[in-house]
C-alpha cells in the first residue's frame, strides 16, 4: 500500500491576492487642477491639448517601463573600441532614447526659444511638470540644452550656426559633426575637484591658437552630466580671466574631439543620466563672450536651469502624491480603506498642500521667465531673486515630501518594484545642482544687495495679495523689517519665509479657499506641527482632496 496515497495533494496556490491596488498606469499625469489652471493664468492657455495629450502619453504603461528600465539598465562607458582606440562613448538603454525623442519632440529642450508665442516657455514647463512622472535623469540633457541657448547668445556669430540646430525638435543621438546633425544636445563643464560651485578656482587652462576666437583647453571637470552631448559649454582660465566656450565633441572634419571621460559616477539617484570626469587636452573650444566675463555669460543659463530644478521637485511631489493616493484608495486596513482613515486624510492632505504650492510656484517663476525674455523688466527683477527663492525652498521640501509619500504605502512603498525608491533617491539631488542650499540663499542675499529692483519686485508680487489674509500680511510686514538685519547666519530662515510668503501670495489669488486658508494657518500662522499629516482639525481635508486627487474620496 502506497503510504502517501492518502495525504493531500499539493496545491500551487497558497493564497489568493487580496487588498493589493491595481496597477496605476494608464493615468494622465496632467490630471492636475493646479497645472491646469496655471498653464492658463501665465498666459498659454493655447498648449493645453498639447499638455493633456502628453500627460496621457507619460501616464502609459509603455512610457512607464521606458523609465522603469532606463533606471535599471544604467548607462556604461566604452572608452575604447575593440581595437583600442580612445573613443569615449557611453551606451544607454533603448529605453533612455525613447524617453529622450520624446522630450526633445515634445519641445522640452531648447524648442521654446524659436517659438515667438507668449507662453512658449511656461508651456515648457508645464510638459516637463507632465512627462517628468516618467523619469527624472533624462531631463537634465534637455535642460542643459534649454539653458544653453541664452548663454550662447553672448557670440552672436556662434549662435547664429549652433542656435538652430539646439532648438530642433529632432533627436540624433549619434556623435557626428554638429552641423550635419537635425538637431543638437548641449550638456555643461563648469565644476572642478577643488572648488564645485566655487568656479573661480578653476584651473583649466584656455590658450588663445592663431585663429581668433579659438583655443585650446588643458584640464579637468569634475562632474560634467550628459557626456554624450553634442557640444558643451566649459568654464575655463583664459589670459584675460575665467572665460565660457564652446566645446564640440566631434569637430568640423569629422575627428573626435580630445574629450576623455575618466569614469562615470557613481551616484545616490539620477541613474539613468550619465555623470562623467571628463579631462581636456588640447582640446578644441570657441570663446562665448569676452575673455573675463565667463560668469556673467552663464548667469541667464543658471536662470533657466534653477527653475527646472525647481520644477522637477514639483514634478516629483506630484508624482509620488499620485502614488500615494492611488494606493490608498485600494488598500484598506483595521477594518476602512486607507483613504477613509483620518490620519491618513491629513497625511494626504497636507501633501496635496505642499504639492499645489510647489505647482503653482513653479508655473509663476515660469511665466516670469517668459515675460522676462519679451523685454518685460518687472517681471526680469521678479525672476532674478524669486527663482533663487524657490530654488532653495522648493527643493528643501522635496525629499521630506517623498518620503512621507513613501511611507504612504508601508512596506510597499520600500521595495524597488513600486518606483518609490528611485524617486525618493531621486529629490535630494535638486537641492545640490545648480548651487546646494547655502549658495542660493547667498544668491538672495547678493540679489537683495546688488539689485534694489529684485526687492522692489518681490514685495510687488506680495502686494497683489494684501488684505486677503491676515497672516499674509502679518508675514509681509515682518520681511520688510527682516530684510534690514539679515546677515549669512540667518539667511536660511530669510528665504524660507520669502518662499513661503510668495507661494502663500499666490494660493490666496488663485487656489480654492480650503487650500489657501489651510496653508497660511500652518505655514505662517504656526498650527502646524513639524511632520507632515499634522493639520488642524476643521482643515477641509476633503475640499482638499477632492482638488488634489479627483475622485479619491
Amino acid at each position: 500500500m502506497d503510504p502517501t496515497a492518502a495525504l493531500p495533494q499539493p496545491q500551487y496556490a497558497t493564497h489568493d491576492v487580496t487588498n493589493q491596488p491595481p496597477p496605476l498606469a494608464p493615468y494622465d499625469a496632467s490630471d492636475d487642477p493646479a497645472l491646469l489652471e496655471g498653464l492658463r493664468r501665465e498666459g498659454a492657455d493655447w498648449a493645453e491639448p498639447g499638455i493633456r495629450r502628453l500627460g496621457a502619453r507619460a501616464g502609459s504603461a509603455e512610457a512607464q517601463e521606458w523609465g522603469e528600465l532606463a533606471n535599471r539598465h544604467e548607462p556604461e562607458l566604452r572608452s575604447h573600441d575593440r581595437y583600442g582606440n580612445r573613443i569615449d562613448e557611453v551606451d544607454f538603454h533603448p529605453s533612455w532614447h525613447h524617453l529622450m525623442r520624446t522630450a526633445v519632440a515634445e519641445g522640452l529642450a531648447g524648442a521654446a526659444w524659436a517659438d515667438d508665442r507668449p507662453g512658449a516657455h511656461v508651456t515648457r514647463t508645464a510638459g516637463g511638470l507632465v512627462w517628468g512622472h516618467t523619469e527624472s535623469g533624462h531631463g537634465c540633457p534637455t535642460s542643459m540644452t534649454y539653458a544653453a541657448v541664452p548663454a550662447l547668445r553672448a557670440t552672436p556669430e556662434l549662435a547664429k550656426v549652433y542656435e538652430p540646430l539646439l532648438t530642433s525638435r529632432e533627436y540624433d543621438p549619434e556623435l557626428r559633426v554638429p552641423t550635419e546633425k537635425p538637431g543638437l544636445l548641449a550638456g555643461m563643464g563648469m565644476t572642478e575637484k577643488q572648488g564645485g560651485s566655487d568656479v573661480r578656482t578653476n584651473t583649466t587652462a584656455a590658450t588663445p591658437t592663431s585663429e581668433p576666437g579659438v583655443y585650446t583647453l588643458r584640464g579637468h571637470k569634475w562632474f560634467t552630466s550628459a557626456p554624450m552631448c553634442d557640444v558643451f559649454l566649459v568654464l575655463a582660465q583664459a589670459p584675460g580671466g575665467l572665460s565660457c566656450f564652446l566645446v564640440p565633441r566631434v569637430l568640423p572634419d569629422g575627428s573626435r574631439n580630445a574629450f576623455r571621460i575618466q569614469r562615470l559616477k557613481d551616484k545616490l539617484g539620477n541613474r539613468s543620466n550619465a555623470s562623467s570626469e571628463p579631462e581636456f587636452d588640447g582640446t578644441v573650444a570657441w570663446l562665448v563672450g569676452p575673455e573675463g566675463r565667463g560668469v556673467k555669460t552663464i548667469i541667464e543659463m543658471v536662470n533657466c536651469t534653477r527653475l527646472d530644478c525647481v520644477m522637477n521637485s514639483a514634478t516629483l511631489m506630484r508624482k509620488t502624491l499620485v502614488e500615494a493616493g492611488h494606493h490608498v484608495r485600494h488598500r484598506s486596513a483595521f477594518g476602512a480603506r486607507l483613504v477613509d482613515q483620518p490620519l491618513m486624510r491629513n497625511v494626504l492632505a497636507d501633501l496635496a498642500l505642499e504639492s499645489e504650492a510647489a505647482t503653482t510656484l513653479t508655473l509663476r517663476l515660469a511665466g516670469a521667465a517668459d515675460r522676462a525674455v519679451r523685454g518685460d523688466e518687472q517681471e526680469r527683477a521678479f525672476r532674478r531673486i524669486a527663482t533663487a527663492v524657490g530654488k532653495y525652498w522648493v527643493t528643501k521640501r522635496g525629499p521630506a515630501f517623498t518620503a512621507e509619500a513613501l511611507e504612504c504605502l508601508g512596506g510597499n512603498g520600500y521595495v524597488e518594484d513600486s518606483g518609490m525608491p528611485r524617486h525618493y533617491r531621486e529629490a535630494p539631488l535638486l537641492s545640490i545642482w545648480e548651487g546646494s542650499g547655502n549658495v542660493n540663499a547667498l544668491d538672495v542675499l547678493r540679489a537683495l544687495a546688488r539689485e534694489p529692483g529684485a526687492a522692489d519686485a518681490l514685495f510687488g508680487e506680495f502686494a497683489h495679495a494684501r488684505g486677503a489674509d491676515s497672516r499674509l500680511d502679518d508675514t509681509v510686514t515682518r520681511l520688510r523689517t527682516e530684510l534690514t538685519r539679515t546677515d549669512q547666519t540667518g539667511a536660511r530662515r530669510l528665504v524660507e519665509r520669502m518662499a513661503l510668503a510668495l507661494q502663500a501670495s499666490l494660493l490666496v489669488r488663485y487656489a480654492p479657499t480650503a487650500v489657501a486658508d489651510a496653508f497660511c494657518a500652518t505655514r505662517l500662522g504656526g498650527d502646524w506641527g513639524y511632520a507632515f499629516g499634522t493639520l488642524p482639525a476643521g482643515s477641509g481635508f476633503g475640499a482638499i482632496l477632492d482638488r488634489a486627487l479627483p475622485g479619491l474620496n
